[in-house]
């Protein structure tokens, strides 16, 4: 497994996140799910019982927190040489949460990566396009928890309370990332601008091969962890599905933000029409 950067705990890191996610009530830490439905799109997979439909979703789980660190720890510093310490509290928290969830499966969660590799990719781009890719992980993050996870009670707490502290981090910092991106984009002509846009999308469709990969893993840590192999059109209405699922969460929630879409209508009108039509692939 693809191992995040770990750092010493910031004092602004609440106690109670960094004891053991699952606290006293462990036994029952694993009867809720961790992700909302509109993120995991788990129910229509009804070739799945109900207990691997739980289980889909707590691989999902890990994987959504490994993809937001990563996105921390290789994203955000490409526009953002500050972001360094508030990503590594996301990081430390992030990785807590993905040992306990892989101790509780009883196997390993294979991701993508390496990082190194992710940043290199994202690094031969306009700066314009990964400050953008920046805020898009940053609304969308703000999105997944205001409209989906907030006021969901059937998720399990600990992990509700995660991406809750995520949420308001990410809030503080909102204003100074946007202000960076219209740094870079302030001294361009509209051609520029919608240049960076179509490098912005992109981008997209790099992070889109990667979430592919990664609901292949997904699909094995499935199987070793549910013990059974799925075969045929269950496992390609799994991979499919599932695929999407990750495009909407981590690629179109980003993508048609209503603060991203404004953003990209200030910028070059041809470019914001090129980024709406590119959405409807993701949703």
């Amino acid at each position: 497994m693809n191992a995040l950067i770990a750092a010493p705990r910031p004092a602004t890191v609440p106690n109670s996140l960094l004891a053991c996610p699952f606290g006293n009530d462990r036994p029952a830490g694993f009867s809720k799910p961790f992700l909302p439905e509109s993120l995991a799109r788990i129910r229509g997979l009804f070739f799945l019982s109900n207990r691997e439909q739980r289980l889909l979703n707590q691989i999902r789980g890990h994987g959504y927190l490994y993809l937001m660190g990563l996105a921390e720890a290789v994203i955000v510093p490409l526009t953002d040489d500050r972001a360094g310490p508030r990503g590594a509290t996301h990081i430390r928290l992030f990785n807590h949460f993905r040992e306990e969830i892989a101790e509780r499966l009883g196997t390993d969660c294979e991701v993508i990566g390496p990082a190194e590799d992710i940043a290199a990719h994202i690094a031969g781009r306009d700066p314009l396009a990964a400050s953008l890719t920046s805020l898009a992980f940053g609304w969308m993050s703000q999105r997944h928890y205001a409209e989906s996870v907030r006021d969901d009670a059937s998720l399990y707490p600990h992990f509700k309370s995660l991406l809750q502290h995520r949420w308001m981090e990410v809030m503080q910092h909102d204003a100074r990332r946007r202000a960076i991106a219209e740094g870079f984009a302030a001294a361009r002509d509209g051609d520029a601008l919608a240049a960076a846009i179509g490098d912005y999308l992109q981008i997209c469709s790099f992070l889109d091969g990667k979430l592919k990969q990664q609901t292949v893993f997904d699909l094995a840590t499935f199987e070793r962890a549910a013990g059974r192999a799925l075969n045929g059109e269950d496992r390609a209405d799994f991979l499919r599905v599932q695929h999407q699922a990750m495009r909407w969460s981590f690629i179109g929630s980003g993508l048609s933000h209503p603060t991203m879409r404004a953003m990209l209508e200030k910028m070059s009108p041809a470019g914001a029409d090129a980024a709406a039509t590119t959405t409807l692939s993701f949703c």
